[in-house]
């Protein structure tokens, strides 16, 4: 589904887009299903209907088969899985475009009604989910190619009922703000949650009084999903380029020496090598602040914890507070820039450099403290903590051990190698490289994503109207 592109419009509005004028009357004040923004032709048109889910659509049947039930490799009817719905297919589904798993032939099809096959323009929920984020995540049915493909395990299938809505408008519609606050709080459960056909009936939904305007909002979405998938492509490719260049550079387990050297190191001599504690000047661990009687603080000195780590470097928005009394108290987990960071519970091997910007900080008792000797490179070893060799050592030592953890003694006998001083600083340089363009990518994946949140919720009525 595609769009002309359009240039941006006054006031952060998207060209072809206007927003509602202020409207004043002398009446009691109602809720009025007009979005903030609509494209001009439809400026001066009805406000939107409020529609009960249950005159909008109709529940089919679905199936209960379990993953052990399902392939990826042959069959005649594909299932749609609620796990999948959570974790990778794109809200406008083509079956072409994803990767569908198979009910096994094993297993009799007897009870399948072919009323209960996918139809274009269906809507699958799943109906379970441990976050109230998920709860009732869902995907619209675009393009089935002639396939037959049922609705599986958790899912709720629902059909439009007169064929008045118009294709990719159901997508978004219950991706608004408007229907998923609806939806959550008809949500039940504690640590599971769930929803149900029978409460999503009481859903109200917002829908214009013409395909012709749920098109123009389905096609200017999907023109915005359709670059951020591309631009998502790309921060892959990002990352794959990068992993495939560290194999290269760093010896493979059992070797001494790099595949992909690079042209004045030809003749170098094959790397060193030593024990990781004998080239760090502290190997240290820190602490729980509140087993001491200290309080996480709003603001303050931060504290990071193992979630803190991302992609090399320390998230500061995963960080927690503490105060300056309770940094003082713990000496040796206070940070310092160059420091390195290395997982040793739970998640294990994540490793992390520290940049200027998060001091003054201190680490929880999950993650070790590397400090290396002067002369080495903190960027290079970096990367080479976090190469397959040294991640496969501590996948060995985690499926040996009762519990998920690194001692700080098994972390200081790591085999490490490593090359001269210019080696070191000639590969940190070309993976940093790598690291500045895949941030930068990043940060223009999470801007079309903003973006895209922003346009949804001004596209739809705003909750407020909604009468719940």
């Amino acid at each position: 589904m595609k769009s002309a592109s359009k240039k941006p419009g006054r006031a952060g509005v998207p060209a072809g887009l206007s927003a509602e004028p202020t409207r004043t009357s002398a009446l009691p004040a109602q809720p009025a299903l007009t979005p903030k923004l609509r494209f001009p032709e439809f400026r001066n048109g009805p406000a939107w209907n409020g529609t009960p889910m249950s005159k909008a659509y109709s529940f089919q049947g679905n199936n209960s088969l379990s993953r052990d039930q399902l392939n990826y490799e042959h069959g005649s009817v594909k299932n749609i899985h609620y796990g999948d719905i959570h974790t990778k297919f794109s809200t406008l589904f083509d079956v072409t475009k994803e990767t569908v798993p198979f009910i096994n032939p094993s297993e009799s099809l007897d009870g399948l009604r072919p009323e209960n096959d996918c139809v274009e323009g269906d809507m699958i929920f799943a109906d379970a989910s441990e976050d109230l984020a998920d709860i009732g995540k869902s995907i619209e049915i675009v393009r089935l190619n002639g396939e037959r493909v049922v609705s599986g395990q958790h899912t709720i299938l629902a059909r439009s009922i007169d064929d008045n809505l118009a294709t990719g408008f159901g997508a978004y519609l219950f991706k608004s703000t408007y229907v998923r606050t609806q939806i959550q709080k008809e949500s039940q459960g504690s640590k599971v949650l769930g929803i149900s056909a029978t409460r999503l009936t009481k859903i109200q939904l917002p829908i214009p009084h013409t395909k012709t305007e749920q098109q123009k909002i389905a096609e200017c979405l999907s023109t915005l999903d359709e670059l951020i998938g591309a631009e998502s492509q790309k921060l892959d490719a990002l990352k794959a380029h990068k992993k495939g260049l560290m194999q290269q550079l760093f010896p493979r387990e059992g070797e001494t020496l790099p595949r992909l050297r690079f042209p004045e190191f030809h003749s170098a001599p094959e790397w060193s090598s030593a024990r990781l504690e004998d080239l760090c000047e502290l190997i240290t661990k820190g602490t729980t602040p509140t087993s001491y009687g200290f309080e996480y603080v709003s603001s303050g000195v931060r504290f990071v914890k193992i979630e803190s780590l991302l992609d090399g470097a320390v998230d500061l928005s995963k960080t927690a507070f503490i105060t300056t009394d309770c940094h003082e108290t713990f000496l040796r987990s206070q940070l310092r820039e160059h420091d390195l960071l290395f997982s040793i519970a739970g998640a294990l091997g994540l490793v992390a450099i520290v940049g200027s910007g998060v001091l003054p900080a201190n680490i929880n008792q999950a993650l070790a403290l590397i400090r290396l000797k002067g002369g080495l490179s903190s960027r290079f070893f970096l990367h080479y903590l976090g190469s397959s060799s040294v991640q496969a050592l501590v996948q060995r030592i985690r499926s040996g051990a009762a519990q998920p953890n690194l001692s700080l003694g098994q972390l200081g006998d790591f085999e490490i190698l490593f090359p001269s001083a210019p080696e070191q600083h000639r590969i940190a340089t070309c993976l940093r490289s790598l690291d500045d363009l895949i941030a930068a990518q990043s940060d223009r994946l999470a801007t079309l994503q903003t973006h895209k949140q922003g346009l949804l919720q001004q596209l739809f009525p705003s909750p407020e109207a909604a009468s719940l």
